[in-house]
């Protein structure tokens, strides 16, 4: 078993509180939206997705 990380920086003109709300809190709107040929889409389980213990169930696409 090994552990890999990166880190990478981005320069981006959208503030970092939009990006954010976008990428974690409303992330099962945003990435199936996105990435439809990969993420059919994303509900929330239990919880209101937004705090500790919200469990998000994930839809992959037919043939991923």
């Amino acid at each position: 078993m090994g552990v890999f990380t990166t880190t990478e920086e981005y320069i981006c003109p959208i503030p970092p509180a939009r990006l954010f709300k976008a990428f974690v809190l409303d992330s099962h709107n945003l990435i199936p939206k996105i990435m439809p040929q990969a993420i059919k889409s994303i509900e929330i389980i239990q919880g209101d997705g937004r705090a500790a213990g919200s469990i998000k169930q994930i839809n992959v696409a037919e043939g991923m």
